[in-house]
Parts: structure tokens; C-alpha cells; sequence
């Protein structure tokens, strides 16, 4: 059977490979201490899953409204303008099954092929993926390594944006976890201005952060009409498996993306829909989750700080940390950081993605970057798992 040939140029969350590796190990009965995937392992609050219990109970069980039912829709213009300083109503929300059908659905309804698409690199892979898939002409940027983080490269983008049509842009980040100064995003609005690029918001983070307040990039001026934000149930609420998120988008752009809703799915579950109006009338559970992986950051953070040959930057927000082990790969005598990634796995049962799974590596990249996350792991595991990379490491 011959399949179609746009397959070649749809890629995956390559994270998903590691999770493969450390499954096969574990398998072998060695013990793994999983920081490769940015999946929780804390409950879903408990009035959230009651609410969906009722809701089945009630029969909500059936086809409903493509764009989300009306009181979800409602609730989520309140909450996501509220905390933007956004005027929304329920005609800007589209409601989807999780977040990542967001940045499908953005570039379907408002890319043509050959259009380009500036996207953040290293950055969520499932940017890159669609855009090639889709025909878009595929345009990352970079970010530089601070002392206090990472920034996005201004004089690239600057460079690139009069030839973009799009602009994928993901505060709190991942996997790097960091934000954009005041500065710094409102350079980016004025480049989407200037050259009327149209923007999708990646805002699965904005609640995930553990001091300071988030801004939306589309809360500054002349950015509203012309961006798409994505908003996610999956890291706030501990959800990732129920699937729920929406778009907020200008509502000519929200009609077309709900069309797309009823050719691909027809709608997201009715009961997840219920329970996900429960979530954001009764919060509360939130604030449990991100006190707990706040913990789990400090851990992380202090454990790091003993690892020779490591530099990490402590990030305010998302569940990532992105450390520099340039001097560990090389204390080591490897040449690569994937051959690195894999010996550490099998040295210390510690697994880890890469920066390369994040994007195509730009070819001027001579450092080199793994990714910690450490939303699936507890307190004890993660200082006991760094404490044996610090031991493997040092031991070279």
C-alpha cells in the first residue's frame, strides 16, 4: 500500500523515544529515575473528577456543540481575559481535546503553504513538525544562553521577520523554562506589528510559576486582533490525559477553527467539558499541584548545583530545567550529547531528553543542553537520581 508521501515530513514529540529507552531499561531491572517526560504524576484534584462523575452519571455522554459547550466557553473568556486583561466573550473560545490540536488547528486555518512560520528553537517539537507538514517554510530562532537564563536572539528574529508570515511564540518555555523580560516581549509585538504576522500565543505555562506575575503577549498593544492563545487544562489542573484545552482567538479565526473541530472530532468530550467548568470555579486544587512541584524544583535546583561539569539556571515558572553539561560531556570523553544522555541511563538509571529533541539544532551550536523535568518524579527519587549523575560524573 502506498501511503502519502507528506508523511515523510511529519515529525513527533520526540520525547516520547526516551520514554521508550528508560521503559526497556526498567524492564531489564535496573532502576530508572524518569526526568525525560513532561507528564505528572500527581492526582487530578478531586472536585474536578467528581464533577466529571456526576456529569456521566447525568447522561452527558452524547455529540455537543463542536466549539465547546456554551457555560465552558463562558468560563474560560472570563478566566483567560481576566488574568490577561483581555475582553473576551465565548465566541473568541474553541474548545479542544488538549492543547497540542491548538497549534494543528492555528496553522490549518491561517498558513497557506510556502507561507513562513517563525518558531522557537529549542522549542516544542510539534511546532516544527506541522509547519513541514503543512507546506509552511519552516523558520526557528534561537535563544542565548544569560546568567540569569536564556533569551530569545532579537537580532535573528529582527533579520527574519520581514520574511514570516507567522510567529509561534512560547513564554515560560519549554523546554528551556524561561521568560521573556517586559523588554523583550514587547520587542517581539513590535516586529509582529511592524510586519503583520500573525501570532500563536503558546501560554501552556502561564499559571506554572512560582513567584512574580505572567503577562500575555497579547495583551499589549495592536496584539489582540492579531494572536491565538493556547491554553491547556493539561499542567495547571494535573490532567494531561483528560485532553482538554482551548483556543482564544479573534472570533472570525475561532468560526474556522471550530470547522475544523467538527471535521476532526466533532467536539471534545461532553463530561471532560463539564468537569473542566467545575476546575475553574473551584481552583483550589491548583494551588496544592504547583506548591508540590515547587518542591520538586528546589530539589531539583540544589541537587543540580553538586554536579561537576553542570551550569543551571534556576527558572520562576514551567516544571523544566534546561542545565549546560558542555564541561560534564567533555570530563567524560564523549562526543556527542546523545551518547552522553544514553551512558547516564545506563550508568545511573537517570534519563533525560537532549536538546535535540527539541528541534532542529541550528548549525552554529557548539554547547550542549539537557533537559530536567521534574513534574513525574518525587522529592526523594529526584535527589536521590542527581546525586547518582553527581557520583558518575565526578568519578571520571
Amino acid at each position: 500500500m502506498r501511503l502519502a508521501d507528506r508523511l515523510e515530513r511529519l515529525g513527533t514529540e520526540t520525547a516520547f523515544a526516551v520514554s521508550l529507552a528508560a521503559a526497556d531499561w526498567a524492564a531489564q531491572g535496573n532502576r530508572v529515575y524518569p526526568f525525560h517526560l513532561g507528564d505528572m504524576n500527581l492526582p487530578t484534584p478531586g472536585n474536578i473528577v467528581d464533577a466529571m462523575n456526576r456529569a456521566i452519571a447525568d447522561g452527558r455522554t452524547g455529540y455537543c456543540p463542536a466549539a465547546g459547550i456554551p457555560e465552558l466557553r463562558e468560563a474560560l473568556a472570563h478566566n483567560i481575559g481576566g488574568d490577561r486583561g483581555l475582553e473576551l466573550t465565548g465566541e473568541n473560545i474553541v474548545v479542544q481535546p488538549g492543547g497540542k490540536p491548538v497549534i494543528t488547528k492555528f496553522i490549518q486555518t491561517v498558513m497557506n503553504p510556502g507561507d513562513g512560520v517563525l518558531y522557537p528553537n529549542p522549542g516544542y517539537p510539534i511546532y516544527e513538525s506541522q509547519i513541514d507538514y503543512f507546506g509552511g517554510r519552516a523558520m526557528p530562532y534561537r535563544y542565548r544562553e544569560t546568567p540569569t537564563g536564556f533569551g530569545i536572539d532579537l537580532e535573528q528574529l529582527r533579520m527574519l521577520a520581514p520574511q514570516a508570515r507567522l510567529l509561534i511564540y512560547n513564554n515560560l518555555q519549554n523546554p528551556l523554562g524561561c521568560e521573556s523580560s517586559p523588554e523583550e516581549m514587547a520587542e517581539i509585538a513590535r516586529l509582529a506589528v511592524e510586519h503583520d504576522l500573525i501570532v500563536l500565543s503558546d501560554e501552556a505555562y502561564f499559571e506554572m510559576r512560582y513567584s512574580g506575575t505572567s503577562t500575555s503577549i497579547a495583551s499589549l498593544p495592536g496584539m489582540a486582533e492579531r494572536t491565538v492563545i493556547l491554553y491547556t487544562y493539561s499542567k495547571k489542573f494535573a490532567m494531561t490525559g483528560w485532553r482538554l484545552g482551548c483556543a482564544a482567538a479573534p472570533s472570525h479565526v475561532a468560526r474556522q477553527m471550530a470547522k475544523l473541530n467538527t471535521n476532526d472530532e466533532s467536539c471534545t468530550t461532553h463530561f471532560v467539558q463539564a468537569a473542566g467548568v467545575e476546575a475553574l470555579e473551584d481552583p483550589s486544587g491548583a494551588a496544592v499541584l504547583l506548591a508540590e512541584l515547587q518542591r520538586r524544583r528546589d530539589a531539583a535546583a540544589t541537587a543540580l548545583s553538586a554536579v561537576p561539569g553542570l551550569t543551571c539556571a534556576i527558572p520562576e515558572a514551567t516544571f523544566y530545567l534546561f542545565p549546560n553539561v558542555t564541561a560534564a560531556v567533555a570530563r567524560l570523553g564523549f562526543d556527542s550529547v546523545t551518547d552522553f544522555a544514553t551512558a547516564a541511563l545506563h550508568h545511573t538509571g537517570v534519563s533525560f531528553c537532549t536538546r535535540h529533541h527539541f528541534g532542529t539544532a541550528q548549525p552554529d551550536e557548539t554547547q550542549h543542553y539537557i533537559r530536567f523535568a521534574y513534574s513525574g518524579i518525587d522529592v526523594d527519587d529526584i535527589s536521590e537520581g542527581i546525586g547518582r549523575l553527581a557520583s558518575w560524573i565526578g568519578a571520571a
